[in-house]
């Protein structure tokens, strides 16, 4: 062993007489410190990216919703206290949802507007609850979207026309519903597609405009910290009432499938940075091979084994690869620790919903880099290791 070490130590010193060997080690080892470097980074601003929007997504498209599975299916008050009695650890609101028109002097645009109890949906919505921030709201106010508020420029206290899809009947002809409502408040979610069509209003207040029964709703949100796993027993006891649950991932699944498949691809890319390093290995191995010759069949001649010679050449190649992958790792985690914590790359909030790059390395993504990098390096060291134990020591040492 002693012999293997005093060996690897005198070929990984600067060759003067071939430097170019040298140098394709070190590019070599550059390489693979590049390739794991930018992978640790790629990785972690997709599962930040990944996770922001789960987060935003969770808190606008609720956890856990309950919705009438049928048309003469019911969700009313009587469901709702069976619910919180059964299911304690769960936070439920009731809501009213109905598509409408907003109108203000000769603009029109469509939203989707909730009526929903103030007091419960703040407990299980943090956007909701920092619009409302301890204000008292009436009756026919609103709380509406930071991008639809900058498209019509409403005020606080501006009233503003709701033109409702329910229509009523005057005279012989049928019109819309239409009600006066006061802008009270804004809230921001950070994703301009809720923010340009979503409104809030009192549960009461929509239920005097469609004059629909009071203890009856279009469905309840769900508070749940782990609705993958409450979303069981809720549909076990929802399906004799025809009523159903769903849950927001079920709501997204596409978008996150993608994302899940976009991550996969960006790994299988830049996974071939740390490839084509690695045939930095093989080259530079296979010069210090041709180069060394004479050394390797005196060695041998002497009685060092073929497989020790074998050894020397895989552990100059995990020598070069795997202090790449060490120095990699370090200056991907100092890349990650500038991205966290200073302004170097800003985005457009109003597209994102985020206005710093988000970053969150998950352990079994750093896992999969550094044995995909390890086993890269090892198939790369192989056919060198096996060239040199192959030397013919006769021929060698005859000729050269």
């Amino acid at each position: 062993m002693s012999v293997i070490k005093y060996i690897i130590k005198r070929y990984l010193r600067f060759d003067k007489a071939q430097p170019f060997i040298s140098i394709t080690g070190i590019l070599a080892f550059l390489g693979v410190m590049v390739g794991v470097m930018v992978l640790i980074v790629a990785m972690a601003i997709m599962n930040g990216m990944s996770k922001e929007f789960q987060k935003k997504l969770f808190t606008m498209n609720y956890p856990l919703t309950i919705y009438p599975k049928y048309f003469s299916s019911v969700v009313d008050r009587d469901l709702l206290l069976e619910l919180e009695s059964k299911f304690s650890n769960l936070k439920f609101s009731p809501y009213v949802k109905s598509q409408v028109i907003i109108k203000k002097g000769d603009t029109l645009n469509g939203a989707m507007l909730f009526g929903v109890d103030y007091q419960r949906e703040a407990q299980i919505n943090e956007v909701l609850a920092e619009a409302i921030d301890n204000k008292s709201f009436g009756k026919f106010e609103l709380i509406a979207g930071e991008g639809l508020v900058d498209e019509l420029f409403l005020t606080e206290n501006e009233k503003v026309r709701l033109i409702f899809t329910d229509l009523e009947a005057s005279g012989f002809s049928l019109i819309p519903k239409m009600k006066s409502f006061k802008f009270k408040s804004t809230f921001s979610s950070g994703l301009i597609a809720y923010d340009k069509s979503y409104l809030y209003t009192d549960l009461k207040s929509i239920k005097r405009v469609t004059r629909e029964p009071a203890d009856i709703f279009n469905g309840i949100h769900v508070y749940s910290s782990e609705p993958m796993r409450d979303i069981t027993p809720l549909q076990d006891f929802l399906r004799e009432r025809h009523v159903s649950v769903v849950g927001w991932w079920e709501q997204n699944g596409n978008f996150f499938s993608a994302i899940e498949v976009e991550k996969r691809a960006l790994f299988i890319v830049l996974m071939l940075i740390v490839l084509v390093a690695s045939l930095n290995i093989i080259s530079s191995l296979l010069m210090t091979v041709m180069n060394r010759r004479k050394e390797i069949a005196l060695m041998l001649s002497l009685g060092v084994s073929k497989s020790e010679v074998k050894k020397i050449f895989l552990y100059l190649g995990f020598i070069i690869g795997i202090g790449g992958v060490i120095f990699g790792v370090m200056f991907g985690f100092i890349a990650l620790y500038l991205l966290e914590n200073f302004d170097i790359i800003n985005l457009p909030a109003d597209v994102y919903g985020v206005s710093r790059l988000p970053v969150d390395l998950d352990s079994l993504d750093f896992i999969f880099v550094i044995i995909g990098s390890i086993f890269i390096i090892f198939i790369s060291s192989l056919y060198p290791a096996k060239k040199a134990s192959e030397v013919d020591i006769l021929n060698v040492l005859r000729n050269e």
